[in-house]
């Protein structure tokens, strides 16, 4: 690939931390890698940010990226799909007579990895959002070939979909570096439900997130907020050195 390292993040479902993880490994890899870039296929929900419609995960990996701040439009060039509604893309996409190009997806990521020492790249929703031409957000993960991140919401039901989340990783023959517990929710036997996911999953886990505060948890997040979130995780140890 055109990107010397990179990864993909994916989570369990919607809304469980990917884009403060994102941030985090975008802020962790800077230390070792000049040029981090970051790119995702597509995003549903713009809001006004900054006097512009924005969408919030977009202007946080922009954010945590030295090098995407010095870009103009820079958001733009991070992802080549951009709906007003908070829904799923495909159907946004449809209502809105937007048709989502593949080819498109991956011609622009390789623009920015080609341009870059390491990529982060932030799934769309949980692993296998549906686009157009019979693809998916796994079939996106597959095509780059970069080792896998997942994030796992802790909330009840987490087990399942990660263990789930996990098979259709591996079934597609991608490497997963690692995981990261993200509790954003009030979990009952938190500490428990970590220790089953921990003897259940063989790739190591990367860190535990614990809940943030309210004015840490508002989105676009801060940088604040990705250094804090950046001091309880880590790189995976087999893949932090390669170059």
């Amino acid at each position: 690939m055109p990107s010397k390292f990179g990864f993909f993040i994916t989570g369990t479902d919607t809304e469980v931390g990917k884009t403060l993880v994102s941030g985090a490994l975008i802020l962790k890899l800077q230390k070792q890698h000049p040029l981090v870039g970051a790119y995702k296929p597509v995003v549903a929900g713009l809001q006004e940010i900054n006097g512009q419609l924005q969408n919030e995960d977009l202007v946080t990996l922009s954010i945590a990226s030295t090098y995407l701040s010095t870009l103009d439009n820079a958001n733009q060039q991070i992802c080549p799909y951009q709906l007003s509604t908070p829904a799923a893309p495909h159907l946004v996409s449809q209502a809105q007579n937007i048709h989502l190009s593949y080819e498109v997806m991956l011609s622009t990521y390789k623009q920015m990895a080609e341009k870059t020492d390491a990529m982060i790249v932030e799934g769309v929703g949980g692993f296998k959002v549906p686009f157009h031409d019979g693809k998916n957000s796994a079939d996106f993960a597959k095509d780059i070939e970069l080792p896998v991140i997942l994030v796992i919401g802790m909330k009840l039901g987490c087990i399942n979909h990660a263990l789930l989340t996990i098979e259709a990783i591996e079934q597609r023959g991608l490497v997963l570096a690692g995981w990261v517990a993200n509790c954003s929710n009030d979990m009952q036997l938190l500490d428990e439900n970590i220790a089953t996911l921990k003897t259940l999953i063989q790739a190591p886990l990367l860190g535990v997130i614990p809940k943030l505060n309210q004015s840490e948890i508002k989105t676009p997040y801060s940088k604040e907020a990705l250094i804090k979130a950046a001091s309880f995780i880590q790189l995976p140890s087999d893949f932090s050195t390669r170059a």
